[in-house]
């Protein structure tokens, strides 16, 4: 009796596939066209604030059921294999694979692009800046541990901009090639992760050595090799490597994300809904960080984060990081920025680019 009621629903679905697979392919066509049309002006054929536009549009118009971000994430889908078809875009990260870095990297772009893994993040830095990728994913803050300080040296002296950025949630898993703790002398993983597992790493792993290793990632692929090493990673590294479970989300916080830039040579137009990170120094004299920050209170301009780094030179200078909201394009950023410049020992715009969806 239930097959009589679900045949008419599944013939009703077959049709709608078939109409879908009509569209996919239609709208594929279309790319095919604005491919050419991009050939021939040599226009970039990744336009992050683009993609941003339209994958804020089928959220502002999707009547459901379907959720938001499902919506969002299969038109991620279908722009990233319609964007393959002009030129599959090659993406660095910090590997092997397995890392939240890769992960970050499909939220962006989508499945269809080439994904270069790099052992560090000085090296996704050298194969953008050589070309070898059109665009790096790096990590830049945690929700628990802050600032990836490698992260903000190199943004300071690199010459590529920020063209993206991506916020992760970030769930630890311990894992061993048995699945047990049976025989293990070690534990592996970045030195942020273990950072971030320490309160439980302390009260439920005391006596056991942790090694800090260039990736998570990288943990992975050690404890699938030896069976007295442990590796905290994430469950997609996990299944890569063929790990087992010991433990399930053992970071300290549950809340836990990790936000990723997408470093580059392009610089985004604006889309609607941006943020530009900056880097700034300022003289050594009294109220000079107060100066140089009035002009965003003074023109409107809404600061969303402010870190410090010492400057390295072995005195007690510092660079400011700083993130705020609109596109330097922005009348009022524009406004503000001049001013900041005139007040600044050193100013330097590191990209303005559409926010996280996420």
């Amino acid at each position: 009796m239930s097959d009589d009621k679900l045949k008419p629903l599944r013939e009703q679905i077959d049709a709608i596939d078939a109409q879908i697979l009509d569209l996919l392919n239609r709208r594929a066509q279309v790319a095919e066209q604005v491919g050419h049309v991009k050939a021939e002006t040599n226009a970039p054929v990744f336009r992050p604030e683009r993609e941003a536009q339209v994958l804020r549009k089928v959220a502002d118009v999707n009547p459901g059921p379907l959720a938001n971000i499902d919506v969002q994430t299969i038109f991620r889908e279908i722009m990233s294999s319609c964007r393959a078809l002009e030129r599959r875009v090659a993406v660095a990260y910090l590997g092997p694979p397995g890392t939240f870095s890769e992960q970050a990297v499909y939220q962006q772009f989508g499945h269809a692009v080439e994904g270069l893994p790099c052992a560090s993040i000085d090296e996704v830095f050298r194969a953008t800046e050589a070309g070898t990728a059109d665009f790096g994913v790096v990590p830049v803050e945690n929700s628990s541990e802050g600032a990836i300080n490698r992260t903000l040296d190199l943004l300071l002296q690199t010459t590529l901009s920020i063209s993206g950025e991506v916020s992760i949630p970030v769930h630890h898993s311990l894992m061993t090639k048995t699945g047990t703790m049976d025989g293990v002398r070690r534990i592996c993983a970045h030195s942020q992760t273990l950072a971030q597992c320490q309160v439980w790493l302390n009260l439920n792993c005391p006596g056991i050595e942790r090694i800090a290793v260039a990736s998570n990632g990288e943990a992975a692929r050690i404890a699938a090799d030896d069976p007295t090493t442990a590796a905290i990673a994430g469950e997609i590294a996990g299944e890569r490597y063929n790990l087992g479970v010991v433990k399930a989300h053992v970071q300290d916080d549950p809340h836990n994300r990790t936000r990723f830039v997408v470093i580059g040579r392009m610089q985004p137009g604006p889309s609607g809904k941006d943020k530009t990170s900056l880097a700034l120094a300022v003289p050594n004299k009294a109220g000079a960080v107060y100066g140089l920050l009035a002009p965003l209170a003074r023109h409107g301009v809404s600061m969303t984060r402010f870190e410090s780094r010492p400057a390295r030179t072995g005195t007690w200078d510092y660079y400011f990081y700083v993130d705020v909201e609109g596109h330097v394009q922005d009348t009022k950023v524009e406004t503000a920025f001049s001013e900041l410049r005139q007040n600044s020992a050193f100013f330097k715009v590191l990209g303005s680019y559409p926010f996280s969806l996420s």
